[in-house]
């Protein structure tokens, strides 16, 4: 039974030790193996894992199977408890979508308690909104509360959210990049992306109600958006991949309809120490694929570092819910000193569970802000 971090996992991260240089490393077990001194590749000796990812599939697997074979024959690797992490990837772009349908259902009953909760469009395409690559952190990042306008009795107010949420999701970064005007098909999937991370779309929800319509998501998402350390190869989840749910209405032809699957990743959700949801991404309407094809259906190009997101991941059950704002229909929310951390697992190659790595984040006060 293989658990943890073992040889058929082997995710991806950006370390120091003691303030020396960043490269890049495996993780093995509680170990790191430096695999710009163990490879020799000078793409592997830099501040991110872009310049590495860039170059295709093909050296993906080739160093993937050189770095276990350097872990098998026993090369040297460093504690984990010795070296610093950082930021994976140096993000171009950020696309966060709204793939869930019980996500989606939930809030739109929350927020349109009058109207259908799904909009027509919701079961024909994989509705997404363009986010802020420069606010996306790595892990254990401190949150500031962030400042905005709210709808108040008599007109906007400004001040501090008073409904900080969180947004627990699976994130998908893309390597190697496609040219301007040619759609990446959803088969090609595997030729671009590179691996998943835990991603934390924080959300402010009583700003991003005052200013969504007409405008969709802005100031209320763009303050913070975590992801985990590790980057776990979409070649290490050979055995999660799953059959989707029952996409009705068919998709249209360049949506793949009975031709992608999803993925069978467990979500756990903890609010200070105490577990309150466990979402199952294997439940989630729109695949990885579809999402990717539609992204860039109009033409639009990947670029190497690019993060596309899930959207919030939601099951069917009251426990399996990934945002504060259903979990507790509105009535509870992040405080100031909270820590919330996601913990990611999917079934691994030689059975038992790999972890994906976790998505923590500590929520400090508001600072001075405009007035």
């Amino acid at each position: 039974m293989s658990t943890g971090f073992d040889l058929d996992h082997l995710p991806y991260g950006v370390f120091s030790v003691a303030g020396d240089r960043r490269r890049v490393g495996v993780r093995h077990g509680d170990t790191v193996l430096d695999l710009a001194a163990a490879t020799g590749r000078p793409e592997l000796a830099t501040p991110s894992l872009n310049a590495f990812m860039a170059l295709g599939p093909e050296v993906w697997r080739q160093t993937r199977e050189e770095a276990r074979a350097l872990l098998e024959a026993g090369a040297e690797t460093i504690p984990l408890a010795d070296v610093e992490l950082h930021l994976p990837v140096e993000v171009a772009d950020y696309v966060d979508f709204y793939a869930s349908e019980h996500h989606a259902t939930n809030v739109g009953r929350i927020l349109r308690p009058d109207s259908e909760p799904l909009l027509p469009n919701w079961k024909h395409l994989p509705v997404a909104y363009h986010g802020r690559a420069g606010t996306v952190v790595p892990s254990d990042t401190p949150v500031v509360r962030p400042v905005g306008q709210r709808r108040g009795p008599d007109g906007p107010t400004w001040g501090p959210t008073q409904r900080l949420d969180v947004e627990a999701e699976l994130g998908f970064v893309v390597g190697a990049p496609s040219s301007l005007g040619d759609p990446v098909p959803y088969s090609a999937f595997g030729e671009h992306v590179f691996g998943v991370v835990g991603l934390n779309d924080w959300s402010a929800r009583d700003i991003q109600a005052w200013e969504y319509a007409p405008l969709g998501p802005f100031l209320g998402k763009s303050f913070a958006t975590t992801i985990s350390h590790w980057v776990t190869p979409v070649a290490a989840l050979d055995a999660a991949w799953c059959d989707l749910p029952t996409q009705h209405p068919e998709p249209l032809p360049y949506l793949g309809p009975g031709q992608v699957r999803g993925l069978d990743i467990d979500v756990e959700v903890e609010l200070d120490g105490e577990v309150v949801s466990r979402p199952p991404y294997r439940t989630t309407y729109w695949s990885p694929a579809q999402m990717l094809a539609h992204l860039t259906s109009n033409g639009a190009s990947l670029r190497t570092g690019d993060l596309f997101a899930s959207g919030t991941i939601s099951g069917p059950e009251a426990d399996q819910r990934g945002s504060f704002l259903e979990l507790w229909e509105g009535e509870r929310f992040v405080e100031d000193g909270s820590e919330v951390v996601l913990r990611y697992s999917a079934p691994g190659a030689a059975g038992g569970r790999i972890t994906l790595g976790d998505v923590r984040g500590r929520v400090e006060p508001a600072r001075a802000a405009l007035v």
